[in-house]
């Protein structure tokens, strides 16, 4: 396992044991998936990881609000839309959350890191806005 992964592990283990009403760990999940999508990763998971991401940057959802949209669209299924691939993913990483102390810190750093990825993939924006939009999540 590289260090990378390891810092995203325990990234998720400091995010899961919180029980935050924000849920902040969605955007754990999100940012790792987009950063570390593959042209083999699954349309779903690419698309779904770029929704939430677009939805907490751009319009300031929580982890938790982002975790509904997710279930109301897997209720109906769909071809996911996913472009191509940037070369570069962002330039935080999980390492750099977990430099920031525990806390308000590390939630802004973890806030920062989905920014940096999002902005990475914002070339899917109108994509991502219209898909939402005609199925209802905004």
């Amino acid at each position: 396992m590289s260090s990378a992964e390891a810092d995203y592990h325990e990234l998720c283990a400091y995010t899961l044991t919180r029980g935050d009403a924000a849920f902040v760990h969605q955007h754990v999940v999100d940012a790792w998936a987009a950063q570390h999508a593959t042209a083999s990763s699954k349309p779903i998971g690419v698309f779904f990881a770029l929704m939430g991401l677009y939805l907490h940057v751009e319009h300031g959802w929580t982890g938790k609000a982002v975790q509904r949209a997710h279930m109301q669209l897997a209720k109906r299924p769909e071809p996911w839309p996913v472009g191509p691939l940037p070369v570069t993913r962002g330039a935080l990483t999980a390492t750099d959350v977990m430099a920031a102390p525990p806390g308000p810190a590390r939630d802004a750093a973890i806030s920062r890191w989905a920014a940096s990825v999002w902005e990475a993939f914002s070339g899917s924006r109108e994509v991502i806005d219209a898909l939402l939009r005609r199925r209802g999540v905004l």
